[in-house]
């Protein structure tokens, strides 16, 4: 398998991993309050925990979707706004990665 295969097998089981999260987060947000006023108020800001959770969830999903956008493009590994090949140790932590880290910041 080359090294652009192992990539995009990473991003999409990541992808699968982080879509199972979502579904799970959405179950859990649709079980129904309780009765007592308390335990519903500690449930409604785990709900809100949840979201915040899902909401990054869905963020990092749109990431590996244009990432391998540009695996189908051919432009995985340079940056997205210089143009400049992104450092393989920065691919490796964030495989996602648009930019390289000058253009990060």
């Amino acid at each position: 398998m080359t090294s652009e295969e192992n990539i995009r097998a990473g991003l999409v089981a990541r992808q699968q991993e982080l879509t199972e999260k979502i579904s799970e987060i959405d179950a859990m947000l649709r079980e129904p309050d309780s009765a007592d006023a308390e335990d519903r108020a500690t449930e409604n800001e785990d709900d809100e925990v949840l979201e915040d959770i899902g909401n990054v969830a869905l963020q990092e999903i749109a990431q590996i979707d244009a990432a391998l956008k540009r695996l189908d493009l051919g432009t995985f590994g340079a940056c997205t706004v210089c143009h400049a090949p992104i450092d393989d140790k920065r691919l490796e932590a964030l495989p996602y990665a648009a930019t390289c880290i000058d253009c990060t910041t």
